[in-house]
């Protein structure tokens, strides 16, 4: 449902922030702001911020900030549509309702139609695995020890053994075959078009904020294959998605469980461990670490107790790291997996794993050596050089120092020899390169390095002055005919000057409107942090007015530099030469 820019921002403005928030969280006023303790990670000093005049919050500690909207989208895990029912319902304000035609629907968005599709889809294998068809299924559950609440919490349904019952359901609803094919539930072909998942248990594998975007389905008997995903498809991208993280995420821990299989996590959150998650039929990509990461900061590997989770195991840790995250190993022999341990033993002993998790370094050493025959010297040897080698991909010297430490005493590897081993390495030594950095890599690392430092100082000059243009509006007036918003030429400053500057214009700022213009959690904390920094308190006024001077040259100069480097216009060139002329003249006097 589309509403109106005019009625969102009503909405918003009939709820205000600290009123709404702090039914959630329990806010102190210091001064003109509000401090609390952030509902979106743990900590034990209040770092989460609410300002009334801005009608923001911004937490210092995670960086997640925004709107009303922004905050019961995140905290009451709701879509942006749902967030502004909720808002206006509490505001008492009516919403034009309209219900959509089977026409209607299949000239909707392509996205939202097939959200619609497979949440229709979801709802039909779950009454069909409640019905007599899907008897067989939900004893299958039953005997899992999967309670009928967890069933309903994760959605669970059945998929019949008849090949075209669920086209038939969702084809009834008035969507056309175009879209049904973009569904990737179905399969067309010559002979007529038949369902993706047949006699299968079936999982609902949703986003982050609560929406079916797939399936698994295991398999009832000896089919294969024993399970089958959705393939990609505009909703479904399984590099960035995890099972369960839609519940996890809402779990205000500071640690996620990594499984491999739907079972491990749906078993683990029926034991009080709602912090589990799985990828998705396919290795642990470095999406899915930077998804975790924006929730939590350490990950405990629970993987199968065989070779083969153990080799899944060494191949995600180095990827994990890449993305900054904190990586343990949950030893659960001698049980296979999370939901045969905790069958067996119970959530307390699993908590016990948990708390006694391996070190995930000291993981892989362990795994050298299990590789090695210590009672060969040559053997021997080798690994004792395999680990001095394996300490120097700490860059940190007081890192390594601490393993150093830690290896010597539990492999008993003398630490002098440790250590000189590992100063004549370091002579030859060249870091492996990592696979999991996404950064453009040329033969100059001097150059890159340098480019890169370039780009985040200019990304940080255009931050700084929007920043400084909230915190004090008369700025505008001096800058005015220096600067203007197409000199911001970093998204989302691009968009953020736009607005600002009509606003400035029209000397009404409204920063939590700007945030209404974005869609996705990371730009608008982006955006939120925006409004939220303290600059320059402790300047003289002559520090202030130069680094005002310098800062908008910087934005100046690479607007200049950027327009520069893609101007076909004689006209615009000729424009160019002037401002760059200028550039010298620039002095803004505060």
């Amino acid at each position: 449902m589309y509403y109106s820019d005019d009625l969102i921002e009503e909405i918003r403005s009939r709820n205000d922030i600290v009123d709404v928030i702090s039914s959630y969280v329990k806010l102190t006023k210091k001064g003109s702001t509000y401090f609390g303790l952030c509902p979106f990670h743990n900590e034990k000093s209040p770092s989460f911020s609410v300002t009334p005049s801005k009608q923001m919050y911004y937490c210092f500690g995670c960086g997640q900030g925004g709107n009303v909207f922004t905050f019961v989208m995140k905290y009451e895990n709701m879509t942006f549509t749902d967030a502004v029912k909720f808002l206006a319902d509490k505001a008492g304000i009516s919403l034009p309702e309209q219900e959509y035609s089977p026409e209607e629907k299949r000239k909707a968005d392509l996205k939202s139609q097939l959200l619609d599709i497979h949440k229709e889809a979801a709802m039909y294998f779950y009454r069909l695995l409640k019905s007599d068809k899907g008897q067989r299924a939900y004893e299958y559950l039953k005997e899992r020890g999967l309670s009928d609440e967890t069933i309903k919490s994760f959605g669970l349904g059945y998929s019949s053994n008849y090949s075209d019952d669920l086209y038939k359901y969702i084809k009834g609803k008035g969507y056309s075959d175009e879209v049904l094919k973009e569904s990737g539930l179905f399969t067309f072909s010559e002979k007529g078009v038949y369902d993706k998942f047949s006699n299968r248990v079936m999982f609902p594998i949703m986003d982050i904020n609560n929406r079916v975007i797939g399936f698994g389905g295991r398999v009832m008997g000896d089919g294969k294959p024993k399970y089958l995903n959705s393939p990609e498809t505009v909703l479904f991208d399984k590099s960035c998605n995890l099972y369960g993280m839609n519940i996890a995420r809402g779990s205000r821990k500071e640690s996620f469980l990594m499984c491999e299989g739907y079972m491990d996590v749906i078993a683990l959150h029926q034991a009080g461990f709602n912090n589990a998650v799985a990828s998705l039929g396919t290795a642990h990509t470095p999406r899915q670490a930077n998804l975790i990461r924006r929730y939590a900061k350490d990950v405990y590997l629970t993987f199968d107790s065989d070779n083969a989770g153990v080799m899944a195991a060494l191949r995600a840790i180095p990827m994990l790291k890449a993305s900054g995250l904190n990586v343990k190993v949950i030893d659960m022999r001698p049980h296979k997996d999370p939901d045969e341990f905790i069958k067996t033993l119970g959530a307390e002993e699993y908590q016990k794993r948990i708390d006694n998790a391996r070190n995930s370094f000291l993981y892989q050493i362990d795994n050298m050596k299990a590789g090695t025959d210590m009672s060969m010297p040559e053997s021997k040897a080798k690994f004792y050089n395999d680990v001095a080698k394996k300490l120097l991909e700490f860059e940190d010297e007081l890192e390594r120092n601490v393993y150093i430490d830690a290896v010597s005493e539990e492999y008993m590897i003398p630490k002098d020899s440790l250590i000189k081993s590992i100063s004549r390495m370091a002579l030859t030594y060249e870091p492996p390169k990592n696979k999991y950095e996404s950064t453009n890599i040329e033969n100059d690392k001097a150059k890159e390095k340098k480019k890169v430092d370039k780009d985040d100082g200019i990304r940080a000059a255009q931050k700084t002055l929007i920043t400084w243009l909230i915190d004090e509006p008369e700025l505008y007036g001096k800058i005015k005919g220096i600067i203007s918003p197409k000199d911001f030429v970093e998204k989302p400053f691009d968009i953020v000057a736009n607005l600002l500057f009509e606003q400035l214009e029209n000397g009404n700022i409204n920063p939590a409107s700007i945030i209404n213009r974005f869609t996705s959690e990371e730009e608008q904390s982006e955006v939120a942090s925006l409004f939220n920094k303290n600059l320059l308190e402790d300047m003289s006024l002559g520090e202030k007015e130069k680094t005002l001077n310098d800062t908008v040259i910087k934005v100046k100069k690479n607007s200049i530099d950027y327009r520069n480097s893609t101007v076909t216009d004689i006209m615009e060139l000729q424009s160019i030469v002037k401002e760059q002329n200028e550039l010298s003249k620039i002095h803004i006097r505060l």
